[in-house]
């Protein structure tokens, strides 16, 4: 089994999520690439999946209550200094749209939400929407992962949660 974990993210929040989640997956002997979204969709003209590729976890950020959008991680930009997020590129949601899976993909995906206020939408459950409107089969449910706000971190405690849920992931896939 090989696991393929694709983020978006912005200010890092969610490649630091993805990074743990990788970490999880590699603690119970699950091999997990991690790999920004628009670098993945750079190498794979295809827009297929590696053909080791036997887990597939895609995470990012909520943004508006579901997935990033073009005008969302251009509002994100302009609270970075020097204007740059992480993922300009491409987002999950145009990377998805693209994707061509095979068979019952299994998948799982994950989101960063800001913890206060809480407010409703989840890009991960968005995303899980749309990968099983092309085959994918879920393996957990879409789980977030919360941010004190946009560029102001986890909230304490994430990283541990990440790599926990990586460790069920990887059980559960077997």
């Amino acid at each position: 089994m090989t696991a393929l974990v694709v983020y978006e993210s912005m200010f890092g929040s969610t490649r630091a999520i993805a990074e743990a989640v990788g970490a999880g997956l590699a603690e119970v002997d699950v091999p997990a690439r991690v790999v920004e979204v628009g670098e993945l969709d750079a190498e794979r003209a295809d827009h297929g999946l590696p053909e080791d590729v036997t887990l597939l976890v895609v995470g990012g950020p909520t943004h508006a209550f579901s997935m990033s959008r073009d005008t969302t991680r251009a509002d994100a930009a302009k609270e970075v200094p020097g204007g740059h997020v992480i993922s300009e590129r491409t987002g999950v949601r145009e990377w998805i749209d693209r994707l061509r899976l095979p068979g019952r993909m299994p998948v799982a995906t994950f989101d960063t939400k800001v913890a206060k206020p809480a407010l409703p939408g989840s890009a991960a459950r968005a995303a899980a929407k749309r990968l099983r409107a092309i085959g994918a089969r879920e393996v957990l449910p879409p789980h977030s992962f919360k941010v004190h706000g946009k560029a102001d971190g986890l909230v304490d405690g994430e990283l541990d949660a990440a790599r926990a849920w990586g460790r069920e992931l990887g059980a559960r896939s077997r």
